[in-house]
């Protein structure tokens, strides 16, 4: 069994508040829910209006299964035209 584990900052450009930020990822994470089967979690800067660092979560039978699935996610979440992704880092498990 292999988990792969992506972690992202992002730069939210047009928040203006902290209800602005939640409505731009809370879209982002329901998206990756649904078209990756992954979980994802919020796990820092969450009092920053223009900042987020999101964790993504994958679990596989195949390490070559999970590393390509972290990477499809990262090239998804770059491509988010309400939230810029700053850097993300992958960790196998």
């Amino acid at each position: 069994m292999t988990i792969g584990l992506l972690q992202m900052d992002f730069r939210i450009p047009g928040s203006r508040s902290l209800k602005e930020k939640r409505r731009v990822m809370s879209s982002l994470k329901q998206v990756m829910r649904n078209r990756f089967n992954c979980s994802v979690a919020e796990v820092d800067f969450k009092d920053q209006w223009a900042r987020a660092r999101l964790a993504v979560c994958v679990v596989s039978d195949d390490c070559r299964h999970a590393n390509a699935q972290v990477n499809e996610i990262a090239r998804f979440a770059s491509s988010h035209c309400a939230a810029e992704l700053l850097d993300y880092s992958i960790e196998m498990f």
